[in-house]
């Protein structure tokens, strides 16, 4: 009766309850290059086990030991050390049995008796997987401080209430659709939601269903079986399968096609779907976490995506506040964008000038965090001194600045001047719908649309 225990080292924890059969594979893997460390009984390889839970990959237990069942173990081994694979092997194996292994985690079930070969060959594969977990475990680890809702930057009111609701739905299922401007940090949203939730170790697979054609959207998410059309030469996993246990986050969920959004409902509703070319249904245990730069419900309303699958993706709705409704977080995001680009391009930069900040305070910033990140890229390629100046700013960025606060210039101060301004100023805070803007402005909807035209915005 035996236990085999792989460390990332080559070392082996072999228990066994034959001093025979225990000298033999001792001997049989110390011939691979393996030291092997005897014991006795499965209660001290659960020590052991217990003691190096950070360096133990692999156990190799025998489905009958004196202090315990094999099928047993198998949790109280996945208990104390979760990435280790686990092996079972028997002398009276019975496919019963290895189904039942495979279905509670087991990594392989061996017939006893089989060759040596055999035996290292499982084991190896095992331990490989287990360290490629482990490094991914750790990546994870490096990664998530950048996507939590603590490595946001900026403290402005808008934020802050934003970071809130997120926060208050993160530990949950609940489908949530994030609203917001292109460029205002919605990813990052989703992100931060999936890292503070319990599938933060299962993965975070993101689509912009705007960047596919329909017919390949539909495949990207579904995947198909092999033959299902000309091309499809080996079955595809789709990104449905991919997220499984985790969170997919579908960006721009406004371009999704209507007949696509009657199988993403489907999907909501029954965590089940059909490959392209199958019959049988796939379950899946996936979060939806949406996220649009339209207004849905007038979409909805329109006839233009389906009113159903709205109010299924809004269960909880956080709205993404653009970078001009939160003016006082430039300065911090911008010292943030300056220090990374200067690290990255190896530049000595100590900072930004008064004027280089006051034009980016004062900036329409219509493509948002992310226009300000572009920014400051250009910015700190071109910079030769040690500070950034407005030198460094593009050649149409004056032209584009939003009125500052002090004294107004004659052309400021006109009236189709200030009209332009505030009717960009108020569309940006309605998110572009324009409807809730022609609201706010007090206008028809008709007149707001040809001031729209008349000054290009």
């Amino acid at each position: 009766m035996l236990a085999t225990i792989l460390m990332p080292d080559g070392t082996l924890l072999l228990i066994d309850d034959e001093g025979s059969l225990r000298q033999l594979l001792t001997r049989v893997l110390e011939l691979e290059g393996y030291t092997v460390l005897p014991a006795p009984t499965a209660q001290q390889g659960l020590e052991l086990l217990r003691d190096h839970a950070a360096e133990i990959l692999v156990v190799l237990s025998d489905v009958k030991l004196p202090d315990g069942h094999g099928l047993s173990l198998l949790p109280r081994y996945k208990a104390v050390g979760p990435l280790v694979e686990v092996i079972l092997m028997t002398a009276f194996g019975t496919i019963a049995d290895g189904v039942q292994a495979m279905k509670s985690g087991a990594f392989d079930y061996l017939t006893k008796g089989d060759s040596d070969d055999q035996l290292v060959v499982v084991v190896e594969r095992a331990a490989e997987k287990a360290r490629l977990q482990r490094r991914v475990a750790e990546l994870e680890k490096q990664l998530a401080p950048q996507f939590t809702f603590d490595s946001m930057i900026g403290h402005s009111a808008p934020l802050t209430q934003a970071k809130a609701l997120a926060l208050r739905v993160a530990p949950t299922d609940s489908t949530v659709l994030l609203e917001g401007p292109t460029g205002s940090g919605k990813e990052l949203f989703a992100q931060a939601i999936h890292a503070a939730s319990p599938r933060r170790t299962k993965p975070f697979v993101a689509v912009n269903c705007s960047a596919f054609p329909k017919d390949l959207l539909e495949s990207e998410l579904l995947g198909y079986r092999k033959g299902a059309f000309t091309g499809a030469l080996t079955d595809k996993r789709g990104l449905l399968e991919e997220a499984n246990g985790g969170t997919l986050f579908l960006d721009e969920i406004g371009e999704l096609p209507l007949e696509l959004q009657a199988k993403l409902l489907r999907v909501l509703e029954t965590q089940s779907f059909t490959k392209i070319g199958d019959t049988k249904p796939v379950t899946v245990n996936v979060r939806i976490v949406a996220a649009t730069n339209r207004h849905l419900r007038q979409e909805a309303e329109a006839g233009h995506f389906r009113p159903d699958l709205y109010y299924r993706l809004a269960v909880f709705t956080v709205a993404v506040p653009p970078l001009n409704a939160r003016r006082e977080d430039i300065e911090p995001l911008a010292t943030h964008f300056l220090h990374f680009y200067a690290a990255k391009l190896r530049k000595r930069l100590r900072g930004m000038e008064v004027d280089f900040l006051r034009q980016l305070t004062h900036y329409n910033w219509r493509g948002n965090v992310r226009e300000l990140k572009n920014v400051l890229e250009r910015a700190v390629i071109l910079a030769e001194g040690e500070w950034l100046s407005p030198d460094n700013l593009p050649v149409e960025f004056a032209q584009q600045l939003a009125p500052a606060s002090g004294p107004s210039t004659a052309h400021e101060r006109t009236l189709r001047s200030m009209e332009c301004q505030h009717i960009r100023s108020v569309l940006q805070e309605a998110h572009g719908n324009k409807t809730e803007a022609a609201r706010i402005l007090g206008v028809a909807l008709t007149t707001l649309y040809r001031k729209i035209q008349e000054y290009e915005l």
